[in-house]
């Protein structure tokens, strides 16, 4: 298990999103665990010096909340009944579907959130594809209280090494660039996925790396096929 995990090796800076001036222009070099104890006050820093919290050329639907603490970028789109909120940022031409919910969570240039996607607390790359019906979990279940989460979330590796730590007890997952899923898919919490991985449907993992270029696949049921009883 890695000493440390840099963002970098999963997701690239954005390159069109207005974020220059922000510390989002160069997420790609933080350390994650670093990043994830400084994300509050790099965000509140980033509105302070965006001229324009919503670029003019997104497209948000009348049925979707934004929050007031929300970044979005050119080109992004958010369809009907969709929720952005705490300090999440949409790059330059994201798309949410229909049905989501964006909680605390970076999303990558041009990357697509099918519908009834949740992540909360996550990093996600460019050019990802996630599809319809997946979470990113952020919270462990073995809180006492889950309202009120204090277990802090780490990555477990093979064999003996000792875990990689996230200093807080909410963190959903760091997908890379081009990252695919297919549905019904739960990740986390705390999962790097690297690039250019595709995860089949119906997984169901977290506390996990993933290697660069992987398939992951969840062993299924057999499949019977019988004449119907009439």
């Amino acid at each position: 298990m890695p000493d440390s995990i840099r963002i970098g090796d999963y997701v690239r800076s954005p390159v069109a999103s207005g974020l220059d001036a922000t510390g989002y222009a160069k997420i790609s070099e933080f350390e994650l665990s670093d990043f994830l104890t400084r994300w509050d006050g790099l965000h509140d820093d980033a509105l302070q010096v965006m001229p324009e919290r919503i670029h003019p050329t997104a497209q948000i639907h009348p049925t979707a909340i934004i929050g007031e603490d929300v970044i979005i970028g050119p080109g992004a789109r958010v369809h009907e009944f969709s929720t952005v909120r705490k300090r999440s940022v949409l790059a330059a031409g994201v798309s949410v579907g229909f049905g989501c919910e964006v909680t605390h969570s970076f999303v990558g240039e041009n990357t697509v959130l099918g519908h009834q996607v949740g992540i909360g607390h996550s990093i996600i790359g460019t050019d990802a594809h996630l599809s319809a019906n997946l979470v990113i979990a952020a919270i462990s279940l073995w809180n006492f209280d889950m309202r009120v989460p204090v277990k802090e979330i780490v990555l477990h590796g093979p064999g003996d090494e000792p875990p990689y730590r996230c200093p807080t007890s909410q963190f959903g997952g760091l997908i890379g660039d081009q990252v695919q899923t297919g549905s019904m898919i739960t990740l986390g919490p705390g999962i790097a996925v690297g690039r250019h991985s595709a995860i089949a449907a119906s997984v169901c993992m977290g506390s996990s790396i993933v290697p660069a270029a992987s398939v992951v696949r969840s062993p299924s049921p057999e499949v019977i096929i019988e004449p119907r009883r009439t």
